[in-house]
């Protein structure tokens, strides 16, 4: 099956997926708009931007199931820097973080099409958030995750762990509290609460926590080193 995305300008289109690696096997301009590009074992096609749909919006998308994601995530990262000469984790175009042992990312275009590359042995056991066995900040973390990683939405994540810490539970767990904050330190600047951040890291600090239970906290962030350096007032 070949997806059909849409684009809002073809030349823009091109540029970027020609960028990434695709290969461009079919453009046409009458009696409409066509694009067919394909790279590896990827095939994806684009057409016109249907009437009426808000350009804000990050509505389409397609699931494309790979062996390993690592490496392609590896070589999107590449050439974007090499595009852009940065790897952007927000706007469009952008690129989602891969976690230590995720198992999807999502290239985001320049007209929001996200590309959710997924391996191919995603546990079945996979949860998207709410699990029946969480409760108060230990779930508000679980729905975080999938505002994270799956919906790509950094801020909705972020104001998410806010409320909850804000609104603390007798069961809330200490390293839940430190967990939560490690993220929302990581998640401010693509959220857009970077005036934030040195209140956060300073009730992190406060906690003072040990060395297994920084360790802890900061497991499933994407870059543990920068978090840890900001902890420790570098």
């Amino acid at each position: 099956m070949i997806p059909i995305l849409p684009s809002g300008d073809v030349n823009r289109t091109v540029g970027f997926y020609q960028g990434l690696g695709f290969a461009l096997h079919h453009r046409q301009a009458k009696p409409y708009p066509y694009l067919a590009f394909s790279w590896r074992a990827v095939s994806i096609h684009f057409g016109r931007t249907p009437d009426g749909v808000d350009g804000a919006r990050e509505d389409f998308a397609c699931l494309i199931a790979v062996d390993d994601v690592t490496d392609y995530h590896s070589h999107f990262a590449a050439q974007l820097r090499h595009l852009l000469g940065r790897v952007p984790s927000s706007g469009r175009p952008r690129l989602t973080r891969l976690r230590p042992g995720a198992s999807r990312f999502t290239l985001v275009d320049p007209d929001g099409n996200n590309l959710i590359f997924v391996r191919r042995d995603e546990p079945n056991s996979l949860e998207y958030g709410g699990s029946p066995r969480l409760t108060g900040l230990a779930k508000s973390i679980d729905n975080a995750r999938i505002l994270r990683d799956y919906r790509v939405d950094p801020r909705a994540a972020f104001r998410s762990l806010d409320s909850a810490l804000r609104r603390p539970k007798a069961d809330d767990q200490c390293e839940d509290r430190a967990t939560a904050l490690a993220w929302m330190i990581e998640l401010a600047s693509d959220a857009g609460a970077e005036a934030r951040l040195p209140g956060l890291i300073e009730e992190l600090r406060k906690m003072q926590l040990s060395e297994t239970e920084l360790d802890s906290a900061l497991a499933g962030l994407s870059d543990q080193n920068v978090v840890r350096r900001l902890h420790d007032g570098h």
